[in-house]
């Protein structure tokens, strides 16, 4: 509802309806005798707003209403409403076209806190601070909003601070408007705050803290902290002003700049979202698929399969989904558990430790628990891993299968996948493209793989779409359970030469993915572009599954006719030695 410069004139309630009588000149009061109080909520929507809203107009003196009977709600007048309107129409009507957050708002607000840490610590650091403020504004927002529900239907303290009505707990001496009064020793009362968060909320936080000391005055000032906390303070986060799908997508616009920031570091924990879209988009996640990326960094492979089953089948179905994620590096383990519940995904279990050396999700005896699909863009070529470790098999993953080189992780994690799908289990992993063609032990394994028929697809990609390096990789699609029409065959697709150029990384356009998955359903021959193999030529090609050895996009070279050319030469030549006559002559009439 819009009120421009008008004025409010008469406000006539009755049971039934509420009409605004709005005239541009005068301001005469009437009074009615069917007029009566407003409700907070009948208040609210009056001017399209959130109830707290005008809960900060109170606090700012704009309104007082009345309080009445014992629970001493709160009634609004016509008058109240009128003190109200007699304020700055103008910046009253931004506020209220403001209170609803927009997402390029959002991300603009969010990364000029990275602003106020930035060249203060190093740009691979300072994320997880930005993110862990970022986490506790909300939770702590979303806490009032909840007691503020509850106490305004019920009146009851009691009933609005039981946990059991709270998504995350927050303790009274950790709300926002506690450290928003700190003013010295920010970092220390930070600190605090986080490991009583933690504790309260065991074990759903555990660890998200670990990484995170404020307490440190070189990397963080009070006066440096005193900013960030004023920053975050400008905004309300709860769910009403920001929801978890506009929270949750600027989140995965900080974690994208954060990565570029980082550079190569960046790699280490963002894997650019159109590639695994592709992923995706190929494996087509079911309602109640139980999905696991081993390696799951930021988390961006879950929220994408998620985001497909939503598009799809709508949210009730894509919550159905069992989301699962391991992850060694306890800062971005931390970043993928926030990514999670920002996005309203609490169930997702996230936990920490070397997926090689230390599988978490294992079954009651001990073996690896089998998922529907797997999804991961593991480290490439890591030299130093636990390899003493996997070869002890405690989890069964060598059988039937060579052992990975000491110097070279990739086929390990090649390895864990398999024996982590079910017995109709997919996976997508994104790999060097040294997985296609290398010898030695990693050349038999590729031979045992592909022997056992569990390679459904090999797609080249693009070079420079991942930060921090130029080299192109490729997607390895794997099947436990291959329909009829695809067993014993392996589909190529190199997609190598589609894509959006960037000046430092280039991009997978929405028309690249659609034509890449469009090949893979398709299951056929593409010139130059796809192509399905029998395992027998893979085998006579001693395994080597060098993309450009099936489908070679490289432009053809044009035919030459060398008679035609040695014609043409021989003609020249005659052309050449006229042309020297006609020279010699006009040189000898110049006398030269």
């Amino acid at each position: 509802m819009k009120f421009d410069k008008f004025m409010l004139d008469n406000i006539i309630y009755t049971d039934s309806c509420l009409i605004i009588q709005a005239m541009k000149t005068g301001n005469k009061k009437t009074e009615d005798k069917n007029v009566k109080l407003l409700s907070i909520g009948e208040a609210a929507e009056l001017f399209n707003v959130h109830v707290d809203t005008l809960r900060n107009w109170e606090k700012r003196g704009m309104i007082t209403p009345l309080r009445v009977g014992a629970r001493k709600d709160r009634k609004y007048r016509p008058a109240d409403i009128e003190k109200i309107i007699d304020q700055d129409m103008g910046s009253l009507m931004v506020e209220i076209s403001e209170e609803k957050m927009t997402l390029a708002v959002l991300k603009q607000f969010l990364w000029k806190s990275a602003d106020i840490l930035r060249g203060k610590i190093d740009s691979s650091d300072y994320k997880k601070y930005i993110f862990g403020l970022l986490f506790y504004k909300r939770i702590s927002d979303i806490w009032d909003e909840e007691y503020n529900q509850i106490m305004e239907e019920y009146h009851n303290e009691e009933l609005a601070t039981a946990d059991y009505n709270h998504r995350f707990q927050v303790p009274k001496d950790c709300r926002w408007e506690v450290i928003t009064k700190q003013a010295d020793g920010i970092g220390s009362k930070l600190n605090d705050i986080f490991d009583k968060l933690a504790n309260a909320n065991s074990p759903k936080l555990d660890k998200i803290f670990d990484d995170l000391d404020f307490a440190n005055k070189d990397r963080f000032p009070n006066e440096t902290l005193q900013r960030l906390i004023n920053h975050f303070s400008e905004y309300n986060f709860d769910s009403t002003y920001i929801s978890s799908d506009l929270l949750g997508d600027a989140y995965e616009y900080l974690i994208k700049q954060f990565a570029a920031d980082a550079g190569k570091k960046g790699g280490e924990f963002y894997s650019p979202r159109e590639v695994e879209r592709v992923i995706i988009n190929i494996l087509k996640p079911h309602e109640k698929d139980h999905i696991c990326d081993p390696t799951v960094g930021s988390g961006g492979f879950l929220l994408e399969a998620y985001n497909y089953l939503k598009n799809k089948s709508g949210e009730k179905i894509a919550k159905t989904l069992y989301l699962y994620g391991q992850e060694i590096n306890i800062g971005t383990y931390a970043i993928a558990k926030i990514n999670m519940f920002l996005h309203g995904l609490d169930s997702a279990e996230i936990v920490r430790g070397d997926t090689l050396a230390n599988p978490q999700f294992l079954n009651n005896d001990g073996s690896l628990q089998r998922f529907d699909i797997l999804v991961a863009n593991p480290p490439y070529s890591i030299k130093d891993w636990e390899y003493e470790i996997f070869r002890n098999n405690k989890y069964g993953r060598l059988d039937g299968y060579e052992l990975p080189p000491t110097k070279n992780a990739d086929f390990a994690f090649v390895l864990h996948i398999l024996k982590s799908m079910n017995a109709n289990g997919r996976a997508g992993v994104i790999l060097p493209h040294g997985v296609l063609f290398r010898g030695g032990a990693e050349g038999r394994l590729r031979e045992q793989i592909i022997k056992n028929d569990l390679i459904d697809a090999v797609i080249g990609l693009p070079a420079k779409l991942f930060f921090g390096t130029g080299i192109p990789v490729s997607i390895l699609i794997f099947n436990n359970n291959k329909p009829e029409n695809r067993k014993n065959r392996i589909l190529f697709i190199n997609a190598e030469n589609d894509y959006l150029e960037g000046k430092n990384q280039n991009s997978l356009r929405k028309q690249d993915i659609d034509k890449i998955v469009e090949a893979y359903d398709g299951y056929k021959n593409i010139e130059k572009y796809a192509r399905v193999v029998d395992l027998k030529e893979i085998g006579e090609n001693d395994f080597n599954l060098n993309i450009r050895r099936y489908v070679d996009n490289s432009e053809e070279e044009e035919k030459i006719d060398v008679k035609a050319v040695k014609a043409e030469i021989a003609e020249l030549e005659k052309e050449r030695e006229k042309i020297g006559e006609k020279v010699k002559k006009f040189l000898k009439e110049l006398k030269y």
